[in-house]
């Protein structure tokens, strides 16, 4: 058995959770380098990098305005005469001003978090970069066995069997669909059992969720944003 591993190379999505804000706004170059090993471009890190940036600026000036309105109704409370009108008049610019600042920062939060959201976890330091040629042999175990006669396919061993059914599988649900069948679905509930046992013994509390979730569920444990397109949706309901 040969032990082998290497970056995924730039083919399909990635899923995984949003990064740690701190981690690219502190270390990007090491968010660069995990970019590049994936073979993915680090165009994106600047660009995150620079919404952080504007989303900050936003922040900073809709709590300077919010900070001038609060100080200006204190001021209205006890003004009085012509200066009162002043105040008011201020004040009413002051709240267009407050509600552009808000659609600004509203604006800001939601291009820095798509942005994040399209930067995979960072790769390991010590993972080599991506590729199929670019494998690095870990360890090999064993040696290869030999056979005297041609070895059959998964597939050809599932129909002999019965364990298998892809031609079912096709018609029910199209093209790499199957149906696993007797022994092979026994032998899948007994893999399950298989790794269910030394997870409770490692005190894992067995469970099996709801089949439909808000997008924010999804969002929160990282199967949005790059990988939205992949998800499986109800049309004209938001799960």
């Amino acid at each position: 058995m040969r032990l082998a591993t290497s970056m995924p190379a730039n083919r399909g999505r990635y899923r995984g959770r949003v990064i740690d804000p701190r981690l690219l706004r502190e270390h990007p170059d090491r968010v660069r380098a995990g970019q590049a090993k994936r073979g993915l471009s680090t165009d994106v890190v600047d660009q995150a990098l620079a919404a952080d940036e504007s989303r900050r600026s936003a922040i900073v000036e809709l709590e300077r305005l919010r900070a001038e309105q609060k100080q200006l109704g204190k001021q209205i409370a006890s003004e009085k005469g012509e200066g009162k009108q002043a105040l008011l008049d201020r004040a009413k610019t002051l709240a267009g001003e407050v509600k552009k600042a808000e659609a600004t920062q509203t604006e800001a939060e939601e291009t820095y978090r798509d942005l994040l959201m399209a930067i995979p976890n960072v790769a390991a330091e010590e993972a080599p970069a991506g590729g199929e040629d670019d494998f690095v042999v870990l360890e090999e175990v064993g040696t290869p066995r030999e056979f005297d006669f041609e070895p059959r396919d998964h597939v050809e061993l599932g129909r002999i069997l019965g364990a298998i059914d892809v031609d079912r599988g096709a018609k029910v649900s199209g093209a790499r669909f199957y149906y696993l069948t007797g022994v092979g679905a026994e032998l899948e509930l007994a893999l399950v059992n298989l790794a269910m046992d030394p997870a409770r013994a490692a005190g894992f509390t067995p469970m099996i969720p709801p089949a439909l979730v808000k997008p924010r569920a999804m969002d929160g444990t990282g199967f949005l944003g790059q990988a939205a397109e992949d998800v499986y949706r109800i049309e004209g309901e938001d799960r």
